[in-house]
């Protein structure tokens, strides 16, 4: 199978960034070294028809205070995350797809992702999503306007805002991690 260009160029950013970060924690850099190693081990790991594990890219939308998140109801998962997604051919990067799944789902065009890589999360998928099996994801995060208006995409049941220290139940396990990470980044702690 010919792997296209773009999904070869992406291949060659996510290397490199992973090879530039410098992880927060001890289980931050664990994930790296693995996401490198898979990254070796699978030319095509950042399509969705590559290998059951592979890449995505996801976006935490903060408010300007960093006391609230907005977050979108899965249609797959049937739970409330961050927005992103798989990769696209015409992506220039991880930095790139992440911004633009948060632009898809969450409705606001304008809305402008920090370059800076924040966390990496590793997590195997139930439901309906078809041979996927495992998402390495590149996780990053963006400060909406106090003006921007949200809306629902078809990948979505809502999106909704959540205040920070009342994240939505079931998630919370991952969501308070990333919140944490991303309001210390942007010196909202």
């Amino acid at each position: 199978m010919s792997l296209p260009t773009g999904y070869r160029l992406l291949h060659e950013d996510a290397a490199r960034n992973l090879s530039a970060w410098r992880a927060p924690n001890l289980a931050q850099e664990r994930l790296r070294a693995e996401y490198l190693a898979h990254l070796a081990a699978h030319p095509d790991a950042m399509s969705k028809q590559g290998p059951p594990a592979h890449f995505t890219a996801s976006c935490l939308v903060l408010d300007q205070t960093g006391s609230r998140a907005l977050l979108t109801l899965h249609k797959k998962a049937h739970a409330w995350f961050q927005f992103g997604g798989h990769f696209e051919p015409g992506d220039t990067g991880a930095h790139a797809a992440a911004q633009r799944e948060a632009r898809e789902e969450s409705g606001i065009a304008a809305l402008v992702a920090r370059p800076e890589l924040l966390q990496l999360d590793r997590h195997q998928l139930v439901g309906a999503f078809g041979r996927c099996r495992e998402h390495l994801d590149l996780r990053f995060v963006a400060v909406a306007d106090d003006d921007a208006t949200h809306a629902v995409s078809e990948e979505s049941f809502a999106v909704r805002w959540w205040p920070t220290d009342a994240l939505p139940e079931g998630t919370r396990r991952d969501l308070e991690p990333l919140v944490s990470l991303a309001r210390s980044m942007l010196g909202l702690a």
